[in-house]
């Protein structure tokens, strides 16, 4: 029998990813935003499932809100991907982002607990909860040391989710998401503001690329590989927390780099450096160990590095 299952954002990066996914292993899918009505849901849109898609308004916040979308879908499955996604904007708005993140898994833990059937959660953590790994690799047993707004709400995430897993025995689990891009992230997101400025500039548009710190390295992959982990996770007979990362580390710097020079430019002639966009903290490195998750789900990163950037240029609009 197919299974059905709900994902908590579809909207977003992911959410448009993982929903195809899905669909195309047979799950009849329903997907959340706060405004159905509202939303335009052009990722959905360009992937071409919209209309394959069964649409509900769901407010994180609101537990009733969380409460009903369950019983309505009674999925087999819950993706959880909803809430304030930008650490940068969590310095600007930590109470939304706290609430969203934090509240928003809490009312869908116990709505899980109330159910009258298993439904298993996975629930969309962060490398960012980390913190600075000072160039070692951070794995299942790293302890938290978050640095932002955003971070301290997805590692207070992670052990709402551990702590339900405990007392009452659900199917709950948590993949610890080290930074994945696509042509579907947002612009603010600074791979996407450099490939859509790079673009821009090669063809002509004059402008400078202003960003904030190029010394920073990270770990970071390519979303349509990271979707496939999330329902692997769910697959198996015992939930588990897994760090899902490419296992390499990216200078920011490297990565503006070898965009400009696919493009045929020298990246050094349009861009500059802003202080004012610097963080009030930031993650000098972000690295990752892996290898858990390849040992057990049998998955490793194809796409990473220099490979990330050609792939978000050649599928950029």
């Amino acid at each position: 029998m197919s299974k059905t299952a709900l994902i908590c954002g579809v909207s977003g990066q992911d959410g448009g990813y993982l929903a195809q996914l899905l669909l195309g292993n047979g799950y009849t899918v329903w997907g959340t935003s706060r405004d159905v009505q509202g939303t335009d849901f052009s990722n959905l849109k360009s992937l071409g499932i919209l209309r394959d898609i069964k649409l509900l308004s769901m407010v994180p916040e609101d537990f009733r809100s969380v409460f009903k979308t369950v019983k309505q879908s009674a999925p087999d499955e819950v993706y959880y991907l909803a809430g304030q996604s930008s650490v940068s904007l969590s310095f600007d708005q930590p109470s939304e982002t706290i609430q969203s993140v934090v509240i928003g898994t809490l009312n869908m833990l116990e709505s899980l607990r109330m159910a009258d059937k298993e439904i298993r959660l996975f629930d969309a953590g962060s490398g960012e909860c980390f913190g600075d790994t000072n160039g070692h690799p951070a794995d299942e047993k790293t302890c938290f040391q978050p640095r932002s707004p955003y971070a301290v709400a997805k590692a207070s995430a992670f052990w709402l989710v551990d702590n339900y897993r405990e007392a009452y025995n659900l199917y709950t689990c948590t993949g610890i998401m080290f930074n994945h891009e696509s042509p579907h992230r947002p612009a603010r997101f600074v791979t996407q503001k450099i490939i859509g400025a790079a673009k821009r500039i090669a063809a002509g548009s004059g402008e400078t690329l202003v960003l904030g710190r190029l010394d920073i390295s990270r770990d970071w992959g390519w979303a349509p590989e990271y979707v496939d982990v999330m329902w692997r996770m769910l697959q198996q007979e015992t939930p588990e927390d897994f760090v899902i990362a490419t296992g390499e580390t990216y200078r920011l710097e490297d990565f503006v780099e070898h965009t400009f020079w696919l493009l045929g430019l020298n990246w050094r002639d349009h861009v500059v450096q802003d202080k004012s966009l610097y963080r009030p903290t930031d993650i000098l490195v972000s690295s990752a160990d892996a290898s858990r998750v390849l040992t057990k789900l049998d998955w490793a990163a194809k796409i990473k590095g220099a490979t990330l950037v050609e792939a978000m240029l050649n599928c950029a609009s």
